[in-house]
């Protein structure tokens, strides 16, 4: 199961957000084919969000054959093959990047400062 988190401050939709992290939750093996995710109202309250904004996140990952949800047993996820199509892996990323620049220029750092790190982050270091 994954750990849910929701941030304001980017700008996201909370229930963009949550389809994100289920998204992202199996594409990285970290859910996996017929796990069961919370029942709406667990995740509401957890998350502390209207019960519509976790039902509009799951109501569209149904749509897409991601999720399935059975009558009085709860959200699984679907045995559908789900792959993250190469443009979303390539919007996320955009996306992630735009953020982590916002945050280390305002912090001062430079481009060759920021790609060092990076350079030792992927070394191991």
């Amino acid at each position: 199961m994954i750990k849910f988190v929701l941030n304001p401050k980017t700008g996201i939709p909370f229930y963009r957000q949550i389809i994100d992290q289920i998204r992202f939750g199996i594409a990285s093996g970290n859910l996996s084919t017929g796990e069961q995710l919370p029942t709406v109202r667990a995740l509401a309250v957890e998350l502390k969000v209207n019960l519509n904004t976790v039902a509009k996140a799951y109501k569209e990952l149904e749509i897409q054959d991601i999720l399935e949800t059975q009558q009085g047993t709860g959200t699984f996820i679907s045995a559908t093959e789900n792959k993250v199509f190469e443009s979303e892996r390539k919007h996320k990323l955009q996306s992630i990047i735009q953020e982590f620049t916002t945050i280390t220029f305002s912090y001062g750092f430079t481009i060759d400062e920021i790609i060092d790190e990076l350079k030792n982050q992927t070394n191991g270091n």
